[in-house]
């Protein structure tokens, strides 16, 4: 028997969806290696210079202290605002979250504009020269900000889902709250802070804008520097071989990770007894406040100073709002659906080749924009022309580039749903298809909602690939953003990325806060 997973083998009904979408995930990681063998082996002579040691040296510097910064604020947050009798915490919930709707290269613009060389806080102190922001600390926070907010949405659901009774049990034994969160709650929440703290690796690995505006030498910016100096683009396709190559390493080592975890039991809707903060209450305000103060409103104002300084040149970008609706809905629905069989093969019929195609699938995610664009605008150019240029094509690429965050969500959900329940349902002559559809989906619609919103947002935001891959005539909020930003139009580029907020914020409210248990009525 397989340790929590299902008997026999994979059904073919789920088995083929799963390869025919990983085959499909794989086409910018074929393009990188056929461009790559294509220059021979002088094209691998640059992977043993200085220059690229250095690269994989402050690149993995930069993941690390981005996971971590947001691992700890995030679980931090998250026990806050679902375990403790912290004040306001359904607002601070909602705004710990907030700041997923700031794309990173807004959020990068922003702390320059606020802290960077005659930003806001030099002119408000008077003084001739501030802390340089560029480099290392700039991109430390501008990403902590973006992707914090994974770690808090999934460690929050994770927390509302574990049974109050277990700790509540640990309580009444005699162990301090310490104690309680170290050995009872901490080993319930780890496959959530593990699946947070993967899409944060990732990220950060794969992310352009930020390390570019703040000038930090960072893989992705090199990949890029070369796709633009050089007309072949071989040397390029090495390097962002060498950031799969960390990818896979991220995951090997997620992986090692997941399997020291253990399951914990599915949690009871009711609120469990909030755990009195007493003389840490102001402590617990204050990191709140610093928290949403740092990432959300130095950057909210930040936007509104631009926006008010030109608020006569300002136009509502209808059309442009309505095309990043359009395609990064249809990018979260299309990833939901194909995420669901990787999930659920890799979970319930744990085997190398499942793990394997689980594994496969975040190969995209770990490429710069730009990469997956051009190497789809290869393979739609040479061998699906119809495809050219076409709104399906966008979408792919936004499927390609953020489908882990729905595995991320699914996988979560998962977890806490005991196999039996399938077992049940397939003793009962139900067959392996019409089981996932009548009762593991509906048990893990909340991961799949998660999955889909994060994936939405993420969509909303994305940049490169829009810029390469967007019909002609199709602009979005995140292109119209950037063009104003390039040419120094901050007050107009304050309109759409006030509108990116505005529209991104309900969807993260519904994410923050559809996970809150009813109150249990007692007799």
């Amino acid at each position: 028997m397989v340790r929590g997973g299902a008997r026999g083998r994979p059904p073919l009904s789920l088995a083929l969806p799963a390869v025919v979408t990983v085959a499909l995930l794989l086409l910018p990681l074929a393009y990188l290696v056929l461009r790559a063998a294509s220059g021979g082996s002088s094209a691998w002579h640059g992977l043993w210079r200085r220059s690229t040691a250095d690269l994989l040296w402050s690149t993995g510097l930069l993941v690390v202290g981005v996971t971590a910064a947001s691992v700890t604020v995030g679980v931090t947050l998250a026990w806050l605002v679902t375990r403790t009798d912290l004040p306001g915490r359904r607002a601070w919930a909602v705004a710990g979250t907030l700041p997923l709707v700031i794309p990173s290269y807004v959020a990068a613009f922003c702390l320059l504009g606020a802290f960077g060389p005659r930003g806001l806080l030099q002119q408000l102190l008077g003084v001739d020269r501030l802390p340089e922001v560029y480099g290392y600390p700039g991109a430390l926070c501008a990403l902590t900000l973006s992707t914090y907010p994974y770690v808090l949405l999934l460690t929050a659901a994770a927390l509302r889902g574990l049974d109050p009774a277990l700790e509540e049990a640990a309580r009444g034994l005699g162990r301090t709250p310490f104690q309680t969160f170290r050995q009872v709650t901490l080993p319930g929440l780890r496959p959530a802070i593990g699946a947070g703290a993967l899409l944060v690796a990732l990220y950060s690995l794969s992310d352009f804008g930020v390390v570019s505006l703040m000038r930090y030498d960072a893989l992705t910016r090199a990949i890029y520097l070369q796709y633009r100096a050089l007309f072949d683009r071989t040397p390029a396709a090495v390097l962002a071989l060498v950031l799969v190559a960390l990818t896979a390493l991220v995951l090997l080592l997620e992986g090692r990770s997941r399997r020291r975890t253990h399951r914990s039991s599915p949690g009871v809707a009711r609120r469990p007894r909030p755990h009195a903060l007493g003389r840490w209450k102001l402590p617990a305000l204050a990191f709140c406040a610093a928290v949403v103060g740092v990432f959300l409103l130095v950057p909210t104002a930040v936007l509104v100073y631009w926006l008010a300084r030109g608020v006569g040149d300002a136009e509502l970008p209808w059309r442009e709002t309505l095309n990043s609706v359009t395609a990064s809905a249809l990018a979260a629905v299309v990833a939901a659906v194909a995420a669901l069989p990787v999930a659920f093969l890799a979970h319930r019929y744990p085997t190398f080749w499942t793990r394997l195609l689980e594994r496969l699938s975040f190969a995209g995610n770990a490429l710069p924009g730009i990469v997956i664009a051009l190497s789809l605008v290869f393979f739609a150019a040479n061998y699906a022309s119809p495809l050219y240029q076409t709104l399906a094509l966008l979408v792919f690429a936004y499927v390609v580039r953020f489908l882990p965050q729905a595995l991320a969500g699914i996988e979560s959900a998962l977890a806490s749903v005991s196999p039996r329940v399938e077992e049940a349902s397939r003793a009962l002559g139900r067959g392996p298809l019409r089981t996932v559809a009548t009762v593991t989906v509906p048990l893990v619609r909340p991961g799949i909602y998660a999955g889909a919103a994060l994936i939405f947002l993420s969509s909303l935001k994305e940049l490169p690939a829009t810029l390469l891959l967007r019909p002609i005539g199709f602009d979005t909020l995140a292109t119209e953003i950037w063009r104003l930003t390039s040419v120094g139009a901050y007050s107009r580029a304050a309109v759409p990325a006030l509108i990116l907020i505005a529209v991104s914020a309900p969807f993260v409210y519904l994410l923050s806060s559809r996970h809150e248990p009813r109150p249990v009525e007692h007799g």
